[in-house]
């Protein structure tokens, strides 16, 4: 069967995660040394010893996230998330930097390394050196991959592969991507965070509600309408074509939400070991609801049943759904 990895981004998500089927949590520590570093977010060290403690006790295992990128000079507090998820009993580590995983592997020879898809990992010859370089044993790929591809990699490759089943979507492959830092300073591959909240402000312009991120205006949407959350790649532009045209929309992508349910077969025919929900970001009722309909689509594809019909269309960001790159026809 595959496992089937959850998003924690609190002590509370990662108990209903647990009690909902997830085989593995994934969590990280409440500063910038995790690619979710939003406020109200994470765990103390305290709470992930806690947190780990009760998802052992109930047969599932906990993967912390230190998968950010250190910056030079200042590699103590990556090198502190490290051996705290080591003495809380973490039974992996998941890491982006090659200097951290060299560390890691130096100090603490014992611990499971994961290779994150902060680092972008994405065809055969970059994965075989994490895993002869580090002893890395899994990497999370980009979902910038089809299921052929996926499948192509999983055959030359000497670690576990895991991939995205549910959750947000990022225009670029994770770890490559300038939008957030270009407009607000922070990126969330050095400090933790996209399109951080301290740089988000709303108004009501002219009856209308816009929406900036660092001062640059990504939405104005009508009185009655929702407000979306301004992340760059999601936001609405205008584009001239150059002889007086255009379009105006979502430009770089749609905001809709990945749901690669009914790939579940396909997937463990490719080979994929883990299947992972994105959303460290979300509430704990969203995440048992996730989790729950996920672990009976894995469990029907372990049995050979069919794949459920999936119930998370409300769930979804815009209501909308895509398989992404799993089934693109653009390439």
């Amino acid at each position: 069967m595959m496992e089937l990895v959850c998003p924690a981004g609190t002590p509370a998500a990662l108990r209903a995660a647990v009690e909902a089927g997830a085989h593995a949590v994934y969590c990280g520590f409440a500063d910038e040394t995790n690619a979710r570093n939003f406020p109200g977010l994470n765990f103390s060290r305290a709470e992930l010893a806690a947190g780990v403690a009760f998802a052992h006790a109930r047969h599932a295992k906990v993967l912390v996230a230190i998968n950010t990128f250190p910056r030079a000079g200042e590699q103590t507090l990556w090198h502190r998330a490290v051996a705290d998820a080591t003495a809380a009993g973490a039974d992996a580590v998941i890491l982006a930097d090659p200097g951290l995983l060299a560390h890691a592997v130096e100090h603490h020879p014992g611990l499971r390394l994961h290779l994150s898809v902060q680092a972008a990992a994405a065809n055969p010859d970059a994965i075989n050196l994490y895993a002869e370089a580090f002893g890395v044993r899994r990497v999370v790929l980009p979902r910038v991959l089809t299921v052929a591809e996926i499948a192509a990699i999983t055959r030359e490759v000497t670690v576990e592969t895991e991939v995205f089943v549910f959750g947000g979507l990022c225009v670029m492959a994770e770890g490559r991507c300038s939008l957030s830092s270009w407009a607000t300073g922070l990126s969330p591959n050095m400090n933790g965070v996209c399109s951080p909240a301290s740089h988000v402000a709303y108004a009501d312009v002219a009856g209308r509600n816009e929406a900036r991120l660092g001062g640059y205006l990504i939405h104005r949407t009508a009185k009655e309408a929702p407000v979306p959350y301004p992340t760059l790649c999601k936001g609405c532009f205008s584009a001239p074509d150059g002889r007086g045209g255009g379009q105006t929309g979502h430009i770089f992508e749609d905001p809709a939400s990945l749901d690669a349910t009914r790939l579940i077969p396909a997937l463990a025919r490719a080979g994929v070991r883990a299947l992972k929900i994105e959303g460290r970001q979300r509430s704990r009722a969203y995440v048992a609801q996730v989790v729950r309909t996920f672990r009976a689509a894995v469990d029907a594809a372990a049995s050979g049943a069919p794949m459920p019909d999936s119930l998370l269309a409300s769930l979804t960001e815009g209501q909308a759904a895509t398989t992404g790159a799993y089934a693109k026809t653009w390439r």
